[in-house]
């Protein structure tokens, strides 16, 4: 019987110290691999001359898009949270390539953008946002509409039921929909409804830290809010372009920019 226990002892101890290893291994596999460059490397490529050109491009840009739904429907443009990050370029892990493993330095950019609406018309201002995205395809003078969201099977039912004029196109027993989504931009809304479950867009996440170039964030105007843009004109939306790359220093020394 001891010398039974003996040996549960020890294959206790060896699985143990297996155990042990995996963990090691495991946790290895998920750390992150070592930086390319230093905080102060970093520092120095972020405030290049052509990052800071490829910076205010990207930026020009992302505003140009959020400028546009301001400019061609009946939204109108109360505030913009923009968010700028550079990260470090890594080394590849030991099973698990990084997007970064290629490079010294990458940088990336979001705008998300609140508007006003008036809620009394919500049919005809997404009529108006489905009406600018078409002519991205009818090779109008305004073919170059940046505002993807047209009048597709969902957005003419979304419209007739907002006029009063179908169902649900979710179905008679969802949700008030308040959302469009393409690839790169998604299209938020504040109910209208009514219900005991008013869902609302929410006031722009407070977390985010300004300590250019690594995280540079810009909200303009500073001092603008969700719910005053609300009380104004009554309902809210939020537009989100996603993060986009506009700068890389290759681990050669090539840069890339778009």
């Amino acid at each position: 019987m001891r010398a039974f226990a003996r040996r549960a002892v020890g294959l206790s101890s060896v699985w143990g110290s297996l155990a042990v290893v995996a963990l090691l291994a495991v946790s290895a596999c998920f750390a992150n691999p070592d930086r390319a460059v230093s905080d102060e490397q970093l520092r120095r490529l972020g405030e290049s001359g052509q990052a800071v050109q490829a910076r205010e491009r990207a930026e020009q840009r992302l505003r140009g898009v959020a400028r546009a739904y301001a400019d061609r429907t009946p939204l109108s443009l109360g505030l913009v949270v923009m968010h700028d990050v550079c990260v470090p370029g890594s080394g590849p892990g030991w099973f698990f390539q990084q997007k970064t493993d290629d490079y010294k330095i990458a940088c990336s950019m979001n705008i998300t953008a609140y508007y006003g609406a008036d809620p009394r018309h919500m049919g005809d201002t997404l009529d108006a946002i489905l009406t600018a995205g078409d002519h991205a395809l009818s090779g109008s003078a305004v073919s170059d509409s940046p505002i993807p969201f047209m009048h597709d099977d969902h957005g003419e039912r979304l419209v007739a039921y907002y006029r009063d004029h179908g169902p649900n196109p979710q179905g008679p027993q969802a949700a008030e929909p308040t959302r469009l989504a393409v690839t790169g931009q998604t299209l938020t809304w504040d109910t209208t409804r009514g219900g005991t479950l008013r869902r609302l867009v929410e006031e722009p996440y407070a977390g985010l830290v300004d300590d250019p170039p690594a995280s540079r964030v810009v909200r303009d105007p500073s001092t603008a809010t969700v719910a005053a843009i609300r009380k104004r004109y009554g309902l809210v939306f939020k537009l989100e372009l996603r993060y986009r790359d506009y700068y890389g220093v290759h681990k050669t020394g090539r840069t890339r920019t778009r």
